[in-house]
């Protein structure tokens, strides 16, 4: 019979439907805002201590919140108003300490058995829902030290294989590097052989008593092209690190001089965000100093899980994080943590130059931190807070070399699985060229302003609203069939924009708009062709069916049209372009099921398989 779905696919509309409404489901139940307490390193566990010492914290300051728990290893505290989310978190960072890292979040009350299936709400852009919002600052005078500390090294060993006797090489605080020799004659040698090879560098020779100096000085040109490139690397790692967070849409880009905004509209975990991303570490692999070496050619170090625990290592730097390829996280032959090593071919190469004659000698992994402590002084008579930047070096491992290493290895001696995988997650990002500094730390609201906000959505509601009445009053119950199938086309897109997790943005709401108006055409044409196969004098069931099946190409082909725009604009442009057009695509593909079928489906279930002489359309 004409207009009669066959009761499979009824009930497949009927399934996609239900699931539908599962998945959108999560949208109606608001976030609570919360702050969210986690160790600033793996053996800084959350446990009900710490969980009761920040309650007894907020009940001094007279905070009052909604609930305090632990979830995933880390402590979660939710309030009933940003105001009180923001008391809680200064009062939390003071009490707790550097040891804990204490960030603003909005955590979900999705109810557990939706969760249990895989529901969460849609992620919401910055200028709709906020999100996390950190300034950092490239410590580019650092860039240039630690470049010049990998120069000191190259100057070693240059002079050793060309046989130029020295005493020492050395960076002073005002970033010179001073090679010490015992005669002008050496001296000169050198700086022949140094200035051939070492073109961004000023020499200077001097003489004090009896020794020779040779002072080597970066040029202004160098020094620039230096801080370019820290903080271009900078970005490219934090890039990557925001991408192995899995973040929608984050923003990373340069703000003036040496500064870099990250913003990352609807994160789920802000202090694992800042954990991550503000992470400064990085390795240094180094022989452990022989037992006859200078005291100026040595450095000694503290183990990082036994400080009273020491070793002395020659200064001279293998390698670091900025030679690793690839890392994972895994667990070596008895179970314990460990992260397997992948280098490039230049770190391979020199991993296997200087292993291979330090068979038996024991090789260390140093673990870099470049950190911050906030301390408040009376400057003029006011009390200023003024941040001095520090640098940590702990011991992660100290093994001993039994073949001669390639490109492949282990590091070992690691607290955790979670630092492992960290620590891998920093490794395969890349390191930081540079430290960088929190400046700023915030989540911040709708940067339209919530009276903007409600505004746009008050818009949304009335022209949705004037488009119901319009296609009831003017289609009648072909209308309303069609507002129903309308009203499902949105239920639909919320669930797969959750599902595909994809960010909202005030651009992504204007694409909803356009899907809605194109929802309505298709319908249009559909009924309009419709009352042209009545005119015509064709039977009642014979004009419903031909107006779904003739209109099915001309709705088909304005849809693709716009579907592959949508495409292109996701392709080429960036930010709240590429909001609008996956809102905007899946937008078109929910539409046409919903005109095409869902209308359909209505239609026949309204008026298949009876017997009509006209039509109310």
């Amino acid at each position: 019979m004409l207009n009669r779905y066959p009761l499979w696919k009824n009930l497949l509309i009927v399934m996609v439907l239900v699931i539908a409404g599962i998945y959108a489901a999560p949208n109606l139940y608001p976030e609570d805002y919360a702050v969210q307490i986690s160790g600033s390193r793996a053996i800084h566990q959350v446990d009900d201590r710490v969980m009761a010492q920040s309650v007894s914290l907020l009940e001094q300051e007279g905070i009052s919140f909604k609930s305090a728990e632990l979830e995933n290893e880390a402590g979660m505290i939710r309030f009933d108003s940003s105001d009180a989310q923001l008391r809680a978190r200064a009062a939390l960072t003071r009490g707790l300490g550097e040891n804990y890292v204490v960030a603003m979040n909005l955590a979900p009350t999705t109810p557990d058995w939706l969760t249990a299936l895989g529901a969460r709400p849609m992620t919401l852009g910055l200028d709709l829902r906020g999100g996390v919002h950190f300034l950092m600052e490239v410590d580019t005078d650092q860039a240039v030290a630690q470049r010049l500390e990998v120069y000191a090294s190259d100057i070693r060993t240059t002079l050793r294989e060309q046989r130029i006797r020295y005493r020492s090489v050395d960076l002073d605080d005002s970033g010179r590097l001073i090679v010490r020799f015992a005669d002008a004659e050496a001296r000169d040698q050198a700086q022949s052989r140094l200035r051939r090879d070492y073109q961004e560098f000023a020499f200077e020779s001097a003489q004090q008593d009896d020794a020779w100096f040779l002072h080597v000085t970066l040029n202004e040109q160098s020094v620039r092209e230096i801080e370019d490139y820290a903080i271009q690397q900078n970005l490219t790692t934090l890039r990557n690190r925001v991408n192995e967070l899995g973040v929608a849409e984050p923003l990373v880009q340069r703000q003036g001089r040496n500064r870099i905004v990250v913003q990352l509209p609807g994160i789920q975990d802000a202090a694992a965000a800042k954990r991550v991303i503000g992470q400064t570490a990085n390795l240094e692999f180094r022989l452990e100093a022989m037992s006859d070496a200078s005291r100026a050619a040595t450095e000694v170090f503290q183990f990082r899980n036994d400080p009273d625990r020491r070793a002395t290592l020659e200064r001279d730097i293998i390698i670091t994080g900025s030679s690793v390829a690839n890392a994972n996280a895994t667990f070596d032959e008895n179970g314990m943590p460990q992260v397997s090593i992948t280098l490039d071919a230049r770190g391979g190469q020199m991993m296997s130059r200087v292993t291979r004659n330090a068979i038996q000698r024991r090789m260390a992994v140093v673990f870099v931190e470049h950190k911050t402590r906030t301390v408040t002084e009376r400057i003029d008579g006011e009390m200023v807070e003024r941040r001095i930047p520090y640098t940590e070096k702990r011991l992660i491992s100290l093994a001993t070399i039994q073949s001669v290493l390639g490109n492949q290895f282990r590091i070992t001696g690691l607290d955790s699985p979670r630092e492992s995988s960290e620590l891998a997650l920093l490794l395969r990002a890349g390191a930081l060229a540079a430290p960088i500094y929190f400046v700023e730390e915030r989540t911040i609201g709708p940067s339209l302003g919530a009276a903007n906000i409600e505004m746009g959505v008050t818009s949304v509601k009335i022209g949705f609203a004037l488009v119901l009445v319009f296609m009831a009053l003017f289609y009648r119950v072909f209308g309303l069939l069609a507002n129903v199938a309308l009203t499902l086309n949105l239920v639909m897109i919320m669930a797969v924009m959750s599902m595909l997790g994809a960010t909202l943005t005030l651009p992504g709401i204007a694409g909803i708009v356009l899907t809605v108006g194109m929802a309505v055409d298709a319908n249009v044409l559909i009924f309009e062709r419709i009352k042209e196969e009545l005119r015509s004098g064709a039977p009642v069931q014979s004009a419903i069916h031909s107006g779904f099946s003739r209109a099915f190409s001309t709705i088909l082909d304005a849809n693709v049209t716009t579907l592959i725009a949508a495409v292109i604009l996701f392709a080429m442009g960036t930010g709240p372009v590429k909001g609008f057009a996956v809102t905007l695509s899946v937008g078109i593909v929910t539409s046409m099921f919903a005109a095409l079928v869902i209308t359909r489906a209505l239609v026949n279930l309204t008026y298949g398989g009876r017997k009509l002489q006209k039509l109310g359309l």
